[in-house]
């Protein structure tokens, strides 16, 4: 068993303006994101189940076409292969939990 700090933790720009840090298990992914007000990730998908935790700030976010605005202390489930995007309406920071393992994040 290992503790991480997360100061320690080295972040990188995945997507201009998001900036994450990754810790990994062996069926799950956790990001720790600070995003840029007005910085975007665009509609895309995964096999992964998301639960996105906004921490701080306001984002916005669309799955299937349909908005919702997340504010401090909200959070939501994004299922399998649903199309998502965001925009972050203020600086934020989110925190992603996702299930099975990012595989693409690992090397981040």
């Amino acid at each position: 068993m290992r503790i991480n700090k997360l100061d320690e933790i080295s972040g990188d720009e995945i997507i201009p303006g998001f900036i994450g840090k990754f810790i990994h298990g062996k069926e799950m992914s956790l990001a720790f994101w600070n995003v840029k007000k007005n910085s975007t990730v665009p509609v895309h998908n995964h096999h992964q189940e998301q639960c996105l935790y906004v921490k701080k700030g306001v984002f916005e976010l669309t799955i299937n076409s349909k908005k919702k605005i997340l504010k401090e202390n909200e959070l939501i489930i994004i299922k399998s292969n649903e199309e998502h995007s965001g925009t972050a309406l203020t600086d934020c920071e989110l925190i992603d939990v996702f299930a099975p393992t990012r595989e693409d994040y690992k090397n981040k």
